[in-house]
């Protein structure tokens, strides 16, 4: 698993210091929508390869070439079990979930319906509405023989892990998908490259892939305008090599993006990376091997360990799948040990030494007004500030008392009053505010 385990880290390390920050949220994006769980057994050891030369890739391009790319990705033919599809023994499993999860969406499934009854699409009447069992069943025979080079009984040699199209295990019949008849004895991997082309160019496709786009950048209940606009572009652009470009370019200069401040919640991913990019974290440089480990141990407890979701359908993208009591207090637990923890006796996050670097005099009101800029970009409800202020002031006065730079006994009080403790847990405090989770 140490390749799937490495690509998680690196996913920490990308989003905390990469300075392509919408790349990064692109490819979580798509990571979550091609779901393949990173340590499952088979798909781990080369998960490398599908994030790195799968979605990191195709992340702006072009989404039916991405949608190909899966398909022959050795994660995802051994996640879905396409590996093992054989015209002598069908697997649907990839087939199903392409269909339903990855192009057209489970609202469009008709069950068990004839194909030939399926009413033709308002948009484009060349498509049918809808997709039933028997479209299940004909794609997953158009990808029967797509597979992989693991060392088969048949092919003892060939076992380098790479994808392998194996035409004898292919079904070569006549197939009956979405509407449009394909020929027997077609050439090599035509079937299931036709069935893509379908997919790629069909409306309800292009409207369900913009539907999760402005979900995931705007808000968690899509605006119908927004998404009618956004699919138009989809299918205009659907074979050009910047198309998933053009879509975002078109959702991130709307209006509704200027105004969707609040609209969405930081799951407990991205909450962990803003507040280590807020903070100055060096993970790079201050998480020793251990240190790492415990990193990533506590961060399972949140739910949100990256491609750890265990179904296909990704990590889920609205807030009330976030909301409950063990995934906001586990973030809040992680969030409080990103100021308090420590590796050799330095804190993970500087706090100190950026306090020092940019607050000239410690009153409470200086330290709280810094720390509020610095990590929400402005100044939270009154209320909230007040409640900051009277907890870092403590027995002084907010505005005029000094607060010493130091750790030593304070004999004002008849208790101990870490001033650098204190300073940490303030920053924690407003790490926990709504403000700062989009709560």
């Amino acid at each position: 698993m140490r390749p799937a385990v490495e690509v998680q880290r690196a996913s920490f390390v990308r989003a905390v210091h990469s300075q392509r920050q919408l790349r990064e949220l692109a490819v979580n994006f798509w990571h979550d929508h091609f779901n393949v769980t990173a340590t499952e057994g088979e798909a781990g050891p080369v998960y490398v390869h599908f994030d790195r030369d799968v979605l990191r890739q195709h992340a702006f391009g072009n989404f039916r070439a991405m949608l190909e790319a899966v398909a022959r990705s050795t994660s995802m033919l051994y996640y879905l079990d396409n590996a093992d599809n054989t015209r002598a023994g069908p697997n649907e499993n990839f087939a199903r979930e392409l269909l339903e999860l990855h192009t057209m969406g489970a609202e469009h499934y008709l069950g068990f319906t004839d194909p030939f009854d399926i009413p033709p699409c308002p948009e484009d009447p060349t498509f049918p509405s809808g997709y039933c069992d028997i479209d299940v069943y004909e794609t997953a025979a158009a990808f029967t023989g797509w597979t992989v080079k693991d060392g088969h009984w048949e092919f003892p040699s060939e076992n380098d892990g790479n994808f392998v199209y194996r035409q004898a295990w292919h079904d070569a019949g006549p197939k009956f998908v979405l509407g449009k008849l394909l020929n027997p004895e077609q050439p090599a991997m035509k079937d299931g490259r036709d069935v893509l082309d379908r997919l790629a160019a069909h409306p309800y496709v292009a409207r369900f892939i913009c539907t999760k786009l402005v979900r995931r950048f705007v808000n968690d209940t899509p605006d119908p305008s927004l998404v009618t606009s956004a699919a138009a572009i989809f299918r205009q652009h659907w074979q050009s090599a910047d198309q998933i470009e053009r879509v975002l370019r078109h959702i991130l200069t709307t209006g509704a993006v200027m105004n969707s401040w609040g609209y969405k919640r930081r799951r407990p991913f991205e909450a962990m990376v803003a507040a280590m990019r807020a903070m100055g974290c060096d993970w790079t440089l201050r998480l020793g091997h251990d240190k790492s480990n415990e990193f990533m141990w506590r961060m399972g407890y949140t739910g949100h360990l990256p491609y750890e979701w265990p179904a296909p359908n990704g990590y889920p993208d609205i807030a009330s799948a976030w909301s409950g009591s063990n995934s906001q207090a586990m973030t809040w637990k992680m969030l409080n040990w990103l100021t308090e923890t420590s590796d050799t006796g330095t804190p993970l996050a500087p706090i100190l030494a950026v306090t020092r670097a940019n607050v000239a005099s410690w009153t409470a009101n200086n330290l709280v007004d810094y720390w509020c800029g610095r990590l929400l970009g402005r100044l939270p409800t009154p209320a909230r500030r007040q409640a900051l202020v009277a907890f870092m002031a403590q027995n002084g006065a907010a505005a005029s008392y000094v607060i010493e730079d130091t750790d030593a006994w304070n004999g004002n009080d008849l208790k101990r009053h870490y001033n650098h403790q204190r300073l940490r847990s303030m920053v924690s405090l407003i790490l926990m505010s709504p403000e700062f989770l989009g709560l």
